[in-house]
């Protein structure tokens, strides 16, 4: 059974930094694409930062790329995002997610992953 647990949100001013984990039970890196999403009120979730440790392979939303940056840890179990230079419009609550089929990883598509965590909430002000 997969499991997803995200911590570390929190509130921080812009220009901050936070680093988000997400402890995975059930998942084995080189058969899932992690991911990390991101929704503010009012808004869609977004695909933030992708990873298949699989293929080597990492990818990100043009909003984040240069600031934040997904790893793995299999060793712990944990997926991380080490998001810097944070800005107001990076406030959202931020999910991990795994996909299962490892094939067209990595993605940020939302609907091609099957399992999420319950989110952490970030808040960046100004």
């Amino acid at each position: 059974q997969v499991q997803l647990v995200e911590s570390g949100g929190g509130s921080v001013q812009a220009g901050g930094s936070l680093r988000l984990s997400c402890a995975t039970s059930g998942v084995t890196y080189r058969r899932y694409c992690m991911g990390w999403f991101r929704q503010a009120p009012g808004k869609e979730r977004e695909g933030v930062a992708a990873i298949y440790t699989g293929i080597g392979m990492t990818y990100y939303a043009d909003s984040v790329k240069g600031r934040f940056t997904v790893s793995q840890d299999a060793a712990k179990n944990t997926l991380y995002l080490q998001m810097n230079s944070l800005k107001p419009d990076d406030t959202a609550m931020y999910y991990c997610a795994a996909k299962r089929d490892p094939r067209f990883c990595p993605t940020l598509s939302r609907d091609e992953y099957n399992y999420w965590g319950q989110g952490t909430q970030v808040t960046v002000s100004s």
